[in-house]
Order: C-alpha cells, then structure tokens, then sequence
C-alpha cells in the first residue's frame, strides 16, 4: 500500500506521516512539497526511527512521485491565523489547490486510487477536487468534522473524567464555525449523557464552544496544529487501507441524506478500501437537523462565490 502525502514536509503533512509509520500498515510513503528539502528532512528523520516500527518505505519528491499512490492525502495549504475563521482561508487557498489537482490529473495512479483532502476550508475543497473528477465521487473524501469530534471526545472525557475511548459523540455538518454537536446520540459507554454524573446543560455547552474555538486556540498557542490532526488522518486511512467500514464523521459528497445535496459535508459515513461506502441519515432532533442544513446553507454560499 502507497500513501503519498502532498504537503509532506508541513506540520500537518509530516505529523501525518509519523503516525502513519506508527501505525505500520502503510508500506510505503511518499512526501510531497514544494519545500523539498524540508520534506527531505522529514523523510530522513522518519526514516532514522525506522528499526524500531514494521520495515517501510519512506521518501520525499515532487509531484511524479505520487504515480503509483493507492491513497493521496492532500495537506498542503496556507495557514490560518489565530483570528480567520476555515472559510475566510477559501481566499487564500483555492488556486493553491487548484494546482494539485491538477497535477494528479497527471498522476498514474491505480483503480482505486482514493483521494483524502485536509487542508481547509476542507468542505469546500473536497468538492472541488470532487468537481476535477481525478477520481470518482466515492473515492474522494475529506477529513471533515472527524478532527472535531476527536477534540470534543476528548474534552467531555476531560469534564467526566472517563476513560476518552468510552465517549461516544459527534460533531456534524461544516468543518467551521457551523459545525453542529449532536447531543441526542452522546453517550458515555452506553450512558446517555444527560444521566451521567457531573452533567450540566451550561457546561456542556461550554465544551461543544471550547471545541468550535481550539483550532484557533491551537494555532495561537503554538502556530499550528499537528498531532490531533494526525491521529485523525490515521484513523481514516486505517479504515480505509484495512477496510474497516468504519462509521466516521467525514466530509463526502452528499446526495440525499436529511434532504441534504449538492454539497460536500460531514454526516456518519461508511469507509472501506472503495472509499465512502454509503451516508448514515442519523437519528438527530429537529434542532440538530436545521443546524446541518445551515451548514449546508453556509458552504452552498461560499461555494457560489468561488471564482
């Protein structure tokens, strides 16, 4: 299995890749950037802890060296600053990823091929790259709101003072500052919520806006984030590589579920080796519902306004 990273020498790229080497099941890695030297290093510094974790293969190149890739995470992009919400970047960012496409319209990949986007605004880039069709619709998918909801786990579990793995909940619709808590489903190990104790509607309410706000907090604090990132491009790709069909919250194009379509967004989705296997039309409460369909509403805007 080929993984190749595009923006392999960034933050995100390279903390991607660590994981990835982690984890073991990828065989090889290609880093992808402009920065070559900078992805030369990381490869080289990845590759010097290599006795240590299964035998792979890890390298740095320009754009040829994702012919072959089964799977091309796409994490090359400007930063945000510490005050911009994801959207305002889609200014700064789109004929950045206009370029990458493409490129991998130029790229000899396998059947199969499928195409992770992270950089953000990630819901509006996936459809574009859904849109340059360098692969069919199923195989493209963005990371979405999974970073999200792994941060809003792991800050319920902070306030409950459980075990993180135990908490069951999601954030839905836009990676951005619609994204929407889904609190009919939460859970603690089977738990509903409400029920445990230490609950508060204020303060859970209070960690759902510390979540919406700790990209932000993250970048101010030390300029970007990397390793929560990873760990979710990890989980992805591990559903995909192993063919999990694992139920992630993941950015796809959407065709129908909760009257929702036309638009890349977030809703449980089934992930396999072929990419999104199939959208998951949850069980929300009305509120929550309207909330996705505003983020629909959001993303429908500014896509409309895309040069």
């Amino acid at each position: 299995m080929k993984v190749s990273i595009i923006g392999g020498g960034g933050r995100v790229g390279s903390n991607a890749a660590y994981a990835l080497q982690l984890g073991g099941l990828v065989r090889e890695m290609a880093l992808v950037d402009v920065a070559l030297e900078q992805a030369e290093g990381e490869a080289l510094d990845l590759r010097h802890g290599s006795s240590l974790v299964a035998a792979q293969r890890i390298y740095a190149g320009g754009p040829d060296a994702v012919n072959g890739s089964d799977i091309v995470i796409i994490t090359a992009g400007l930063r945000r600053k510490p005050d911009e919400s994801r959207l305002e970047l889609i200014n700064r960012n789109v004929t950045l990823f206009r370029g990458i496409l493409d490129d991998l319209k130029k790229a000899k990949m396998p059947d199969g091929a499928v195409v992770v986007v992270v950089s953000n605004p990630v819901d509006v880039l996936t459809h574009l790259a859904v849109d340059a069709k360098v692969v069919p619709d199923n195989r493209v998918i963005g990371l979405g709101t999974l970073l999200d909801t792994t941060r809003f786990r792991s800050l319920l579990a902070e306030h409950f003072k459980v075990d993180p793995a135990g908490v069951s909940a999601l954030i839905l619709g836009e990676h951005g500052d619609s994204m929407v808590p889904i609190w009919s489903s939460a859970a603690i190990n089977g738990t509903p919520l409400e029920s445990f104790p230490g609950y508060s509607k204020e303060q859970v309410e209070g960690i759902s806006d510390a979540t919406k706000k700790s990209g932000a907090d993250v970048i101010r604090l030390k300029g970007g984030a990397g390793y929560a990132v990873g760990l979710a491009i990890r989980e992805l790709i591990d559903a995909i590589v192993l063919d999990k069909r694992a139920v992630l919250p993941v950015s796809t194009l959407q065709k129908g579920a909760l009257g929702i379509g036309g638009i890349c967004l977030s809703l449980p989705t089934v992930v396999g080796r072929a990419g999104a296997l199939g959208v998951i039309e949850i069980a929300a409460s009305d509120a929550e519902k309207e909330g996705i369909k505003n983020s629909e509403r959001v993303l429908k805007n500014t896509m409309s306004q895309l040069a």
